[in-house]
């Protein structure tokens, strides 16, 4: 494990240091850890020879916390942290968050709304045409017009609005090794225009190095509900590597393009970012606050994929991270599962070996490696594709190796499975490894509904596919002399539901004994899913 990079002045000025090369901006509190998106991109440049600062939190009100470190010798990076500021600080109905999960001591209010943009002005006020790079979740989902539930407006792309340089879109390790790379051989910021999971800005006249599609312009799109809803979906098919064209959108003054997205990791790249000497925990000046809570859900877990085929129509994720599904080899994820065992306070359980979808190890299918994900067609909907791999063999195989390592008593499975999916292989023997040995009491899945009308609009299948996992699921337990229960994932308020949908959900979950124990409802994009979740008695 690694030293934490600096995040005080003083912390530089011990490492020897005269300038960063980049300073981080963020949302968060410092973790240092794989699951948090600016450790991993503070960890990359670094193993790429670059010196990185961290400026987390920082007061926005002022200059001062954005001077820490003086001008970058290349850039400063900015996100918003692991969630979009506005999820971060505003619940479904619009209220104000009592608690934030990413900060010290879970206190609210340590971020600004609209951060990149708050973030991006502090940063030009203090030190003019510095380049500023915007990533992370909230510049991904926000990278074009989008629809603004806050303000219930179509908003520009946060780039024009911030007034940033460049924006990274997805994944961003590869992205950024090319921009440190030319930034660091001298081109100026403002000639980076043919990298790969980047959008800027340009002139009207500006031909894209790619082939490309031309949208609306954000005048008719803040108004045309329909030219809104095709450009959307301009944007969606344009999300896989291999096919994906460049997209332009007009402004005024100015065209917004995008490139096409950089191609996912390879294994031995996921493998390497993994690999990198993280400290595994949260800054040690986060103490005396009480830490920050968010570590504790993933300190013992383990991440072995990327990417998600299920292609939900109100899930953020393929938007970020494709289609594609990229998994980590065996050997690096035993290599951070012994790292785990050494760490303090673990008790010999690994608390999940998941990601995105837990039991998603590789490609949907062969055609798709070479071809890229079928466009107009979803891998699991309404029904499993014919030729979808439905495999968990090397699932198995990971988590058997998992459990013999010294330390370890049981390795659980938290980040919810595909039911559809586990449903799809021929053979049950993932589904009863998993229900004798993976399940600490309670197992996530996502039905999300119970009404076929509003599985339909979600991207969902058939509630009858849930209940026959449902209905397996308990005679598995039965028969292995378990107690054990599902917590359900539902939704209300999705596109598409109707009065009737909504007392057919409430008479479910009553009739099925179901409570309701934290409420949630949809939330309509650019922003992530908010679910609701469920105990079942």
């Amino acid at each position: 494990m690694g030293k934490f990079l600096p995040i005080f002045a003083e912390e530089m000025k011990e490492l020897g240091w005269d300038r960063p090369d980049f300073v981080i901006v963020t949302g968060d509190a410092y973790v240092d850890h794989p699951s948090f998106g600016t450790a991993i991109i503070s960890r990359v440049l670094e193993a790429e020879g670059f010196r990185v600062a961290i400026i987390p939190q920082p007061d926005w009100r002022t200059t001062d916390d954005f001077k820490r470190f003086g001008k970058p010798r290349l850039a400063f990076l900015v996100n918003s942290g692991n969630i979009d500021s506005m999820v971060a600080h505003y619940t479904a109905a619009k209220k104000r968050r009592t608690n934030d999960f990413y900060s010290p001591g879970c206190k609210a209010g340590l971020r600004p709304d609209r951060a990149l943009i708050v973030y991006s002005n502090k940063i030009r006020e203090a030190y003019g045409d510095v380049p500023i790079i915007l990533g992370g979740i909230e510049a991904s989902t926000r990278r074009f017009a989008h629809y603004d539930y806050w303000t219930d407006k179509v908003r520009r792309s946060v780039l024009v609005d911030s007034g940033a340089d460049l924006l990274t879109y997805g994944m961003g390790e590869n992205i950024l090794r090319r921009i440190a790379f030319l930034l660091d051989k001298g081109v100026p910021v403002s000639k980076l225009r043919d990298i790969r999971g980047t959008v800027f800005t340009a002139k009207k006249d500006f031909v894209p190095h790619f082939d490309y599609i031309t949208t609306y312009d954000y005048n008719t799109l803040k108004t045309d509900k329909q030219a809104y809803a095709k450009a959307f979906k301009v944007q969606y098919d344009n999300m896989d590597a291999i096919t994906a064209k460049a997209v332009i959108e007009e402004y005024d003054d100015c065209i917004l393009v995008q490139n096409p997205p950089m191609p996912p990791l390879t294994r031995a790249e996921l493998d390497k970012v993994y690999s990198l000497p993280y400290a595994r925990y949260y800054h040690p000046c986060y103490e005396k606050d009480g830490g920050v809570p968010a570590i504790e859900e993933v300190r013992f877990s383990i991440t072995h994929n990327r990417g998600c085929f299920g292609s939900c129509n109100f899930c953020a994720l393929t938007y970020h991270q494709g289609r594609s599904v990229v998994s980590r080899s065996e050997k690096s994820v035993l290599e951070e599962a012994k790292i785990i065992t050494q760490l303090d306070g673990f008790k010999g359980y690994i608390h999940d070996v998941g990601g995105p979808t837990a039991n998603f190890r590789h490609s949907a299918c062969d055609k798709q490696k070479k071809d890229g994900a079928c466009a107009g067609r979803r891998c699991l909907f309404p029904t499993p594709c014919k030729n979808l791999n439905a495999d968990h063999s090397e699932y198995v195989a990971l988590l058997e190796k998992i459990e013999k390592l010294d330390g370890v008593k049981k390795v659980f499975i938290r980040s919810g499975v595909r039911f559809d999916y586990l449903l799809a292989e021929k053979n049950e023997k993932f589904f009863k490894r998993l229900v004798n040995r993976h399940v600490s009491g309670q197992l996530k899945v996502a039905p999300e509904h119970c009404s076929d009308n509003v599985l339909k609009y979600m991207g969902k299948p058939k509630f009858e596919v849930y209940e026959r996992f449902r209905k397996r699921y308990f005679e598995l337990s039965a028969a292995a002399g378990k107690e054990q229960y599902l917590v359900p994932y539902l939704m209300s308020s999705h596109p598409g539901s109707t009065l009737d949908d909504a007392i057919k959900l409430a008479l479910y979950l009553r009739e099925n004994r179901l409570i309701p124990s934290r409420y949630r409802i949809f939330t309509p994009r650019p922003e992530q899913l908010q679910p609701v979740c469920f105990t079942q008695e």
